[in-house]
């Protein structure tokens, strides 16, 4: 069986490489465009966030398909990719269909702002504080891929604890709030959804932050008994 080129294939696992990068700062970019949105109350950057979706959406398609194409073409030659860039190659595959579901959510709360603009209700503190929250573990993910850090991965994981208590501290407040009649209750509904969407980005980006731990150490890591844990290659 005639080998394919080890060069091609090193060529395109790195392209592949690159465009999960620019990927992932894409994805971050939109987020922060949405949050403005919401916090301005700005329609104009609302419709900005959305449309950016639509290159955003290409591309993961273009990143599967590459990422397909690379591993078919590295078995038809004899498995000539190693096992470690078997494994690279899966994590982007993987990863790519993370960042695609921290769009959407970026996207949602973009579409949110028409209904958040015609309320007279305030914003609260503490939800801009969780949108800063999951701003800093977007952009930690962001180097932590690039540069394969599986410590920075870390520092991501325990992130989502804080992102997690905003949550639960806007939620109450919500409560509260509709209890003495200080907001809408169609208001609080639009808080509860941005702050689930809000935690659903941090949860996807823990999963991302999963795949460059394992990637860069071979440990795979899970969240038991309310803290993550490392579980060995073997064990």
């Amino acid at each position: 069986m005639a080998s394919a080129p080890s060069s091609e294939l090193t060529q395109g696992l790195s392209n592949l490489q690159d465009e999960i990068h620019a990927q992932c700062q894409r994805v971050q970019e939109l987020v922060e465009v949405a949050f403005e949105s919401i916090f301005q109350m700005d329609k104009a950057k609302a419709e900005e966030a959305i449309n950016r979706d639509e290159a955003i959406d290409r591309i993961d398609v273009e990143i599967e398909r590459k990422a397909v194409a690379l591993l078919s073409r590295a078995a038809e030659f004899g498995q000539s990719l190693g096992q470690a860039e078997v494994r690279q190659t899966l994590m982007i595959v993987k990863i790519n269909n993370q960042l695609e579901r921290i769009a959407d959510a970026g996207v949602f709360i973009a579409e949110r702002v028409t209904a958040m603009a015609e309320s007279n209700d305030e914003i609260p503190a503490s939800f801009r504080m969780m949108a800063n929250s999951v701003l800093g573990i977007l952009r930690d993910m962001t180097r932590s891929l690039s540069r394969m850090d599986d410590v920075l991965a870390r520092v991501v994981l325990n992130s989502e604890h804080t992102v997690e208590a905003f949550k639960e501290a806007i939620l109450r407040n919500a409560e509260e709030r509709i209890a003495d009649g200080r907001i809408a209750v169609e208001f609080a509904l639009l808080l509860h959804e941005l702050a689930n969407l809000c935690e659903r980005m941090a949860d996807h980006a823990s999963n991302i932050a999963e795949q460059v731990i394992y990637s860069a150490t071979g440990a795979i890591v899970r969240h038991t008994g309310g803290a993550w844990q490392d579980i060995a290659l073997g064990e």
